[in-house]
């Protein structure tokens, strides 16, 4: 009855009703598969103040006292793969 209501009100009201059926329904059936939502917030990498605050945050890491030490240590503890570990 939601759908045919809003279908009376107009193409774009049908549309979003249903969509708003498919999303409820979507929902349900993950839920019954024993999942439930979560909202989880990250950081934009496309605004330009994180660009700014990454390259400071990079360049204290550079000047850093500690820094030959890290690296040396990241250095002995990465292992690039192998180009045939990537076939």
């Amino acid at each position: 009855m939601e759908v045919e209501a809003s279908a009376a009100a107009g193409p774009l009201q049908a549309r979003r009703a249903a969509t708003r059926r498919k999303v409820r329904e979507h929902r349900l059936r993950l839920r019954a598969q024993g999942m439930r939502p979560i909202q989880i917030w990250v950081p934009d990498v496309r605004s330009p103040e994180f660009a700014a605050e990454a390259r400071r945050q990079s360049l204290l890491a550079n000047t850093s006292p500690e820094e030959a030490e890290i690296q040396a240590f990241i250095d002995s503890v990465y292992a690039w793969p192998d180009d045939n570990d990537c076939q």
